[in-house]
C-alpha cells in the first residue's frame, strides 16, 4: 500500500440514524432497529448481511439453522437461527476451536439433520499436507456446538463444497473434485454409511465440466420424478467474479444429467452480482427457498458475499425450476412466513457479560486473543506468531461500505490500544494510544508505518473514532473531552485509501486492537459500530 492518496478535502459528515427500537439479540449487545415495510409482509435482501459465503440451511420443526464459510477467521463457521427465514440471530459457532486434523481454509459447511442428529460436513485443509478435505461433525443441539468426527472425504488434490442427500433410504455425499488438476472439474458422489460418518464404495460422476465453466457448490432436490442438480459456475470471488446458478436434471440419482437450455437461472442485476453456492429449504407450506450468497454491487468485496434468499418455483409444462422473482436476486420480496423483517443499523457491546459476544472473530492463524471481561470492561491482549506485525485484532463482519466505529480505551501502558481495520496479518490500519501518544499506523509489506501522532494527557481515558465512507475512504479521530474530536491523518484534511485491505475471498474487518506484550492489556469500556445504508 502506498502513501494514501488525497481522496476528499471535505470533512466526513457524521450520520445519526433514527432509532425506532432496541432489540436484544445477545445480552451484551444492543442492536438499534428500524422495522421493515409495516404495510406489507416483505423482506429485502440480504437476510444475513455482511460476509457470509457458501451458506447452508436446514429446517428442524419450526426452527431454521444456517451456517457459512468463515475462511481464516475463528471461531469457525458462524451458526445462525431463525423462525421465519428473514430474521436471523447468531447463536455461536460450529467449532469454538479448530479440529485437530485441520489447519486452514474453513469453507462451505453443509448442515444436515438425520435420525435426530445434526451433522455438519465442511471443508478444511489438512495440517499434514495442506490438501483440502471434507470433514464431518455431529451434535444433538447445534447451539451447544459440534463434536468433530474427522475426515470423511479425502480424494485427489482437492475435495470441496460438500452436499448430503438422502434417497431411497440411502445417504449420498456430493462434492467438487479436480479443481486443482489439469483436467475438467467434476461433481462427484459417493454413498455414505447410515450413521453419516464414512464413505461407502467408489465415487461416481454426476456432472463433468467439459465446457470449463468452473462448476462447484452443488445442491440437489428431488421432485416429480426428477433429480435436480443445482450448481454454481464461474469465478466465486473478488472484483472479477462471474458466479451464476445453473441446473441439470436426471431421472435417476446416478444420472445421466441434462443441463437446462435456459441456464443460468440466477445471475447478476444492477444491485447484486455473482450469486451462487447455496442450498434449499422447504417451508411447512411446501415452498422452497434458496439461501445463497452474492456481492452488493456498490460495496462489493468491502462487505463480502452476503446471505441472500429467493423462492424457487417450477414450470408446470416443462418441469424445469425457475426463481419466482426473476432470474436475478430479489431487491424486495414477499416474506416466506409473512414475517416482518427487522433491520438494524447499530451494534453496541458494553461488555456486561462474562463471555465474548458471538459476533467477535479473529485471525486464528496468527493470533490467540487473551480476554478478560468484567462488568463494563473488556481487557484484551494476545499471543502472536513471528510473522505478525499487526498484533491482535478482535473484529466484526461489516454490513455496509459506509459506517462509523468508536471505542474508549481506559488504561495507560506501552502497548498500542485502539481501533483497527484488518484485512490480514500484513494488511491493516488503525488508530490507538501507546503511553501518552496517539498514533495512526499501518502494516504493509511486513513493515509497520506511523502516519501521524499526537500527545495526550496521561492517565485519562481516550476515545477513538474511525469513519469509513464509500468503502475505501477512512478518517481517524481521538478525544479526551466531551463533544470534541481531533482528526489524525497522514496529512491535513486527507482521507486514507483502503482499496488494498480486503483479501481475495473476504472483507476487511473493523474492530478492537492490541499490539504489545501479553501483560500490557488494552482495556475498553465499550464498542459501537453504526451503519449508513
Amino acid at each position: 500500500m502506498n502513501i494514501p492518496a488525497v481522496i476528499s478535502r471535505s470533512l466526513f459528515i457524521l450520520f445519526t440514524p433514527l432509532l425506532i427500537g432496541i432489540h436484544l439479540v445477545y445480552p451484551a449487545i444492543k442492536l438499534a432497529n428500524k422495522t421493515g415495510d409495516t404495510t406489507r409482509n416483505t423482506y429485502a435482501n440480504p437476510v444475513v448481511p455482511g460476509d457470509f459465503p457458501d451458506p447452508s440451511v436446514i429446517r428442524v420443526g419450526s426452527t431454521y439453522y444456517a451456517s457459512g464459510t468463515s475462511s481464516e477467521f475463528g471461531p469457525h463457521f458462524p451458526l445462525f437461527v431463525s423462525k421465519d427465514l428473514v430474521n436471523w440471530t447468531q447463536k455461536g459457532y460450529i467449532f469454538k476451536t479448530k479440529p485437530l486434523w485441520a489447519i486452514s481454509s474453513f469453507w462451505a459447511p453443509e448442515l444436515f439433520y438425520h435420525n435426530k442428529i445434526y451433522y455438519v460436513y465442511y471443508v478444511a485443509k489438512r495440517a499434514s499436507d495442506k490438501v483440502a478435505c471434507i470433514g464431518v461433525a455431529t451434535s444433538t443441539d447445534p447451539e451447544k456446538g459440534f463434536t468433530d468426527r474427522g475426515v470423511i472425504i479425502d480424494y485427489g488434490t482437492e475435495s470441496i463444497d460438500p452436499f448430503v442427500f438422502e434417497d431411497k433410504g440411502k445417504l449420498y455425499i456430493i462434492w467438487k473434485a479436480y479443481g486443482l488438476d489439469k483436467r475438467p472439474i467434476e461433481l462427484l458422489a459417493s454413498e455414505i454409511s447410515a450413521d453419516g460418518l464414512h464413505a461407502v464404495g467408489d465415487p461416481f460422476t454426476l456432472l463433468r465440466d467439459d465446457k470449463h465453466t468452473l462448476m462447484e457448490g452443488a445442491s440437489m432436490l428431488k421432485k416429480d420424478g426428477y433429480y435436480y442438480l443445482f450448481y454454481s459456475a464461474g469465478g466465486c470471488c473478488g472484483v472479477r467474479c462471474s458466479y451464476n446458478v445453473r441446473v441439470a436434471r436426471a431421472t435417476a440419482f446416478e444420472g445421466p444429467y441434462t443441463n437446462f437450455e435456459g441456464n443460468p437461472i440466477l445471475t447478476a442485476n444492477d444491485k447484486w452480482k455473482c450469486p451462487g453456492h447455496g442450498t434449499f429449504v422447504e417451508t411447512p407450506t411446501g415452498k422452497y427457498y434458496f439461501l445463497y450468497h452474492a456481492y452488493n454491487v456498490a460495496d462489493n468485496i468491502y462487505t463480502g458475499r452476503q446471505g441472500m434468499l429467493d423462492e424457487l418455483a417450477w414450470d408446470a409444462a416443462t418441469k424445469w425450476p425457475y426463481f419466482k422473482n426473476g432470474n436475478s436476486s430479489s431487491i424486495k420480496a414477499e416474506s416466506p412466513l409473512k414475517a416482518k423483517q427487522i433491520l438494524h443499523n447499530e451494534v453496541t457491546d458494553n461488555f456486561t457479560q462474562p463471555v465474548l459476544a458471538d459476533f467477535w472473530q479473529w485471525d486464528y492463524r496468527h493470533s490467540k486473543p487473551i480476554t478478560k471481561l468484567k462488568k463494563g470492561e473488556l481487557c484484551l491482549a494476545g499471543e502472536v506468531d513471528t510473522v505478525n506485525h499487526t498484533g491482535t485484532a478482535l473484529t466484526v463482519r461489516p454490513e455496509s461500505g459506509t459506517y462509523e466505529m468508536r471505542t474508549e480505551v481506559l488504561n495507560t501502558n506501552p502497548a498500542l490500544k485502539g481501533l483497527v481495520l484488518y484485512g490480514d496479518v500484513n494488511h491493516a490500519i488503525g488508530i490507538g494510544v501507546t503511553g501518552n501518544t496517539v498514533q495512526l499506523w499501518e502494516v504493509t509489506n511486513k513493515e509497520r508505518k506511523i502516519w501521524g501522532s499526537a500527545e495526550i494527557k496521561t492517565g485519562k481515558p481516550v476515545q477513538f473514532k474511525m469513519t469509513v465512507k464509500d468503502r475505501t475512504n477512512f478518517k481517524f479521530y481521538w478525544s479526551q473531552a466531551a463533544n470534541t474530536w481531533n482528526e489524525l491523518n497522514q496529512a491535513a484534511s486527507q482521507s486514507y485509501d483502503g482499496r488494498s485491505l480486503p483479501a481475495w475471498d473476504r472483507s476487511a474487518r473493523p474492530g478492537l486492537h492490541h499490539y504489545g506484550k501479553t501483560d500490557e492489556q488494552a482495556c475498553f469500556s465499550w464498542f459501537k459500530i453504526t451503519y449508513v445504508k
